[in-house]
């Protein structure tokens, strides 16, 4: 009885503070409003658990749940949530700074596909919350050309056999701030073009023929796997890398593409091999998203976010 007046108390305190926060702006913030009822959702959990009344306010109660009940409780949240949780106290913050407890592990099973976790496709990103953020910036299979699917693991897509068209696809993530780094797995046949880069949501994603088409415009910028070719604008950019017979790419191959948002660079490694800076002066105007666009039949190409560039 004691634990259901307290939770009820609570629930009536955010009501009540959900309408003060109307009547005093005069109009109703929907976001702000939601966000603080997601918030109270973990205090109600928190108070239904101990029996007590938790206060918002102090967060003495908020370090008393062990951590096994607590990685269950944070299960159920969204990311955002989880964000606002850490923020809560140390003891939060510490619990789900740790990337590979329960609580992210329940979020991958969730979410991920089981082949997904057990394939050695993420083995790059190891920790289960590294594969779920992975997971986040995919390949969208809202903003890919007619002609290819997502697999159902969520990170390879398939280029169906259609004759005499070039289909690309993006991620689901693109970014404007910060160093990012994703792997690109050519998992068939490249055909006369195969190429890797990014895109602004401006690049089209399908034209007719065989064409590079990223790297047909001034809205992508593309590494020709098949000829070790640069294109931007429709036009070559030179070499790359710039080696003595630099040598072609072979299917299975992991590539590193690196995006530097504060240089305005974009930059790949093979094999951990440094290969250069492929790109200068990327615009910052617009969100810049990973790329790809293929012509074979049936071929798969996968891709895994990694999240900051590891330096050396």
């Amino acid at each position: 009885m004691a634990t259901t007046h307290n939770a009820c108390q609570l629930i009536g305190r955010c009501r009540s503070r959900g309408q003060n926060s109307v009547s005093k702006q005069g109009t109703v913030d929907r976001k702000h409003n939601e966000k603080y009822f997601r918030s109270c959702f973990v205090l109600f959990l928190v108070s239904a658990v101990t029996g007590k009344m938790v206060d918002d306010e102090d967060n003495g109660i908020a370090g008393m749940l062990k951590d096994h009940i607590l990685e269950v409780i944070f299960s159920y949240l969204d990311l955002h949530d989880l964000r606002n949780c850490s923020l809560v106290c140390k003891n939060w913050y510490r619990i789900l700074n740790d990337e590979n407890n329960d609580v992210w592990r329940l979020h991958c099973v969730n979410k991920l596909a089981e082949d997904a976790m057990t394939s050695d496709l993420l083995s790059s990103v190891p920790t289960y919350k590294a594969k779920l953020r992975g997971f986040y910036h995919a390949w969208n299979p809202h903003d890919c050309s007619r002609n290819i699917y997502i697999k159902p693991n969520g990170f390879t897509l398939h280029r169906n056999p259609v004759a005499q068209s070039t289909d690309a696809s993006r991620g689901k993530i693109g970014f404007r701030h910060g160093r990012h780094a994703w792997e690109v797995i050519w998992e068939g046949p490249l055909g006369t073009v195969a190429v890797i880069g990014i895109a602004t949501k401006e690049a089209p994603l399908q034209c007719h023929g065989y064409v590079a088409l990223l790297g047909s415009d001034d809205q992508s910028w593309g590494w020709n796997l098949v000829d070790n070719h640069l294109l931007h604008n429709g036009n070559s950019q030179g070499n790359y890398p710039l080696l003595n017979n630099a040598p072609k790419y072979q299917v299975g191959e992991r590539i590193r593409v690196i995006l530097d948002c504060e240089d305005n660079t974009l930059s790949f490694e093979k094999n951990y091999e440094f290969l250069g800076v492929a790109f200068r002066g990327l615009p910052v105007q617009q969100p810049l998203y990973p790329a790809v666009s293929a012509v074979y039949g049936n071929t798969e190409v996968s891709m895994v976010y990694l999240g900051p560039p590891m330096d050396g």
